[in-house]
């Protein structure tokens, strides 16, 4: 039987499009009470608002950058003043989504730059670590609390260009395997979920703005959309708490394998 998730806590990053915007959204259908971070504050409000009318019983915005510690902590503190601490009759955390990453160009190894592969591990890869770090105490035991690392296809296959993104990726995912070990016991819960060629900003920041470089990619396919990754988050977060969804590969059907998709004409 699914667990409700229905006035439970849900920390999202990166929530101000992509899969975290359509996360936050999914989640305040639930009636779930949601804490929003990303760095376009003001897009961020508006997916505040979005996620309210959607059903959320509450949402909350805050400034966050992955990238950097002190905002990471200080995302984490605001975040304890909202949840309470668990072990002293808080609510606490019941969902951590770490979303905030992305893709910086599609350059060859040879041809690559060191301040696109930094934002890219700093992003992926760091910016999990911190995040994780810093909520793991808003987390109670033994309730079925869920660390969900949006990861990708990307740590399962590479393609020409996509070296850092691809390490990065993969980074994710032995930081999920990890936390699995270290938390075993606990009761709380670590999925990775790795979707395949999607539709979102995701491509248009890789390609920096290039539309015409962007449309040419999902040209002929039907790729995944942010609400289909959105829906499998929540189903992932209201199993029983004794499930586990460790790790999940989602592709749209028109794309069989990284160097191989269907078009159409």
């Amino acid at each position: 039987m699914a667990s409700s998730l229905k006035d439970k806590w849900v920390l999202i990053t990166g929530a101000s499009s992509g899969f975290g915007a359509a996360a936050a959204r999914a989640f305040g259908a639930t009636g779930a009470r949601l804490l929003l971070g990303a760095r376009r504050v003001e897009r961020l409000e508006t997916v505040a608002e979005e996620s309210r009318r959607a059903g959320a019983a509450e949402a909350h915005t805050r400034f966050l950058d992955v990238g950097k510690t002190d905002s990471v902590n200080a995302f984490a503190e605001w975040a304890r003043c909202k949840v309470g601490d668990w072990n002293s009759g808080g609510a606490g955390l019941h969902v951590l989504i770490n979303n905030a990453g992305g893709a910086q160009g599609l350059d060859t190894v040879a041809d690559g730059r060191d301040e696109d592969w930094e934002a890219m591990m700093q992003s992926n890869v760091l910016g999990v670590l911190r995040m994780t770090r810093a909520a793991l105490p808003l987390l109670p035991q033994d309730a079925g609390a869920s660390i969900l690392n949006i990861g990708s296809y990307a740590a399962w296959a590479v393609y020409e260009g996509g070296a850092a993104y691809c390490a990065a990726k993969a980074g994710e995912l032995q930081i999920s395997r990890t936390l699995r070990l270290e938390l075993s016991g606990t009761g709380i819960r670590v999925s990775s979920i790795d979707p395949g060629l999607a539709r979102t900003e995701f491509a248009i920041v890789r390609f920096g703005g290039d539309m015409e470089r962007e449309r040419k990619l999902y040209e002929g396919t039907k790729p995944l959309v942010a609400e289909d990754v959105a829906e499998t988050l929540v189903w992932v977060a209201s199993r029983p708490p004794h499930v586990n969804i460790d790790e999940m590969l989602i592709k749209c059907t028109d794309q069989a394998a990284m160097h191989k998709v269907h078009r159409r004409k």
